[in-house]
C-alpha cells in the first residue's frame, strides 16, 4: 500500500482508537487478611474514566491509609504491627515511589506514636508526616529526611477527655488530621471527645496546641474525617456516629474554625441507627459541591455549597454498585470521583457532572480486595 492509501485508511479509521488518554497511578491501601495482601496500583485513565492493569506494589500488613509526598518521590502508609512481646503498636512505613514504573521499594519505619494509625498526610512542603493513631488516641508528627526515610517523631501528643456516647466515646480517638493550606495550622479530629483539636505546626514539623485549642461539636457527633474549602475560608467535618457534616468559617490567621451549620448526610426522613456511620468528606476542587460516604446506607452524600452564606444545600445521594464507602477520592481536575467499597471488595468510578454536582457510574465496578484509601498521582 502506498503512502496516499495508507494516510486514507488511517484517516478513516474511528477516532475512538486513537483516544488515550494520559494515564495515572492509582494506589489502593487495604486491610489485609483473607482477601488482601497489601498495597495494589492500578492505571487510572483520566480521559475515560477506566481503570486496568491491577498490581500488588507492597506486601505489608493493614496498611489501610495512604498519602504520597508532594515531589511524588516517595508514599508513606500506616500499618498495625506487633513488638517482641506481640503488643499491638503503630507503625508508619515509607517507600520510594518509582512514577514511571508505579513501583513502590521499602525505605525503613517508624512507630506512629501509638496505638491503631488510621489517617496519615503530608505538610504541604513535605517535610514531615502526620498520623492520627485511633486506639490510642494520639496525634504525633514525623520528620521526612531528604532521602525519603523517616526520622523519629518530633511531636506525640496524647489527648484527653471523653464524650456522651459510654460505648465509643469512653477515651479519645484521633480519626484524622489535615494541614491548613497556610502549612501553619493541623486540625485533628478526634471522634471520643467530639472536638476538632487545633495544633501549630512550625518549621521543624512540631505540634504544639494552638488558641483556640479546638472547635467542638454536638455531644455524641462522632468527629472523623476533614477537608479545607479551596477558598481557605472555610471547613468541613463529618461526623460519623449522628451521620451528619458540620461546616466550619476558618480565619487562617489565627487557625480557629467557627461553626457555621450542622446537616444531615442522610435522606429526608432517614435517622442515625444501627449499621450506619459516615466516613470520608471531600470538598470539589470548583468549591461548589462537597460529598459524604454514608456506609450502611451505602450512599455518597451529594451537597451544593455556597461559599458567600457558607451553606450546604442537599443534592441527593448515589449509590449505585456503593457498598462500605470507606473512602474516596476526587482527581484533581474535579472530572471523576472513584469510590473503594470495602465490603463490595471493588472500585466504582463516577463521572462529576460540572454544573450540578451529581454523580454518573462509568463502566463497571474494578474488583480490587478490601479498598479503604484511594491516592493518586500521573505516571512519568
Amino acid at each position: 500500500m502506498n503512502r496516499f492509501l495508507w494516510s486514507l485508511a488511517l484517516a478513516l479509521l474511528p477516532a475512538s482508537l486513537f483516544a488515550q488518554g494520559p494515564v495515572w497511578h492509582l494506589y489502593v491501601g487495604t486491610s489485609t487478611g483473607k482477601v488482601s495482601k497489601g498495597i495494589y496500583r492500578l492505571d487510572f485513565n483520566v480521559e475515560t474514566g477506566a481503570l486496568s492493569n491491577q498490581e500488588l506494589v507492597a506486601e505489608i500488613k493493614n496498611p489501610s491509609f495512604l498519602t504520597i509526598h508532594p515531589s511524588k518521590k516517595f508514599l508513606y502508609a500506616v500499618t498495625e504491627i506487633s513488638d517482641a512481646s506481640g503488643k499491638k503498636i503503630g507503625g508508619v512505613q515509607a517507600f520510594q515511589l518509582d512514577a514511571k514504573s508505579g513501583k513502590l521499594t521499602p525505605l525503613n519505619q517508624q512507630p506512629s506514636g501509638g496505638a491503631g494509625p488510621c489517617h496519615i498526610v503530608t505538610d504541604q512542603k513535605g517535610k514531615v508526616v502526620l498520623v492520627a493513631n485511633y486506639s490510642g488516641g494520639s496525634v504525633s508528627s514525623i520528620p521526612v529526611q531528604a532521602d525519603g526515610k523517616l526520622g523519629e517523631p518530633v511531636s506525640v501528643i496524647q489527648h484527653a477527655g471523653s464524650s456522651a456516647d459510654p460505648a465509643r466515646q469512653k477515651q479519645p480517638h484521633a480519626h484524622s488530621i489535615n494541614v491548613d493550606p497556610t502549612n501553619k495550622f493541623a486540625m485533628a479530629a478526634d471522634l471520643g471527645i467530639d472536638k476538632v483539636l487545633i495544633y501549630k505546626l512550625d518549621d521543624k514539623g512540631a505540634l504544639t496546641p494552638g488558641n483556640p485549642g479546638h472547635a467542638s461539636v454536638a455531644p455524641g457527633s462522632g468527629p472523623r474525617h476533614f477537608a479545607f474549602h479551596p477558598d481557605g475560608k472555610h471547613a468541613f467535618v463529618i461526623n460519623e456516629m449522628l451521620m451528619t457534616v458540620t461546616s466550619f468559617k476558618y480565619d487562617a490567621s489565627k487557625g480557629s474554625l467557627t461553626e457555621i451549620e450542622t446537616v444531615t448526610t442522610l435522606p429526608a426522613g432517614v435517622g442515625p441507627g444501627k449499621g450506619l456511620s459516615t466516613a470520608e468528606v471531600l470538598v470539589h476542587p470548583s468549591g461548589k459541591f462537597v460529598y459524604g460516604s454514608n456506609r450502611g446506607h451505602n450512599t455518597i452524600a451529594i451537597f451544593t455549597f455556597d461559599a458567600a452564606k457558607g451553606k450546604l444545600t442537599p443534592a441527593g445521594h448515589q449509590g449505585a454498585t456503593v457498598k462500605t464507602p470507606r473512602n474516596f477520592m476526587i482527581d484533581p481536575s474535579g472530572k471523576w470521583l472513584l469510590v473503594g467499597n470495602q465490603d463490595g471488595n471493588n472500585i466504582t468510578v463516577f463521572r462529576v457532572d460540572q454544573v450540578t454536582g451529581q454523580l454518573t457510574q462509568v463502566g463497571e465496578p474494578v474488583a480490587t480486595p478490601t479498598p479503604i484509601c484511594l491516592r493518586m498521582i500521573p505516571k512519568e
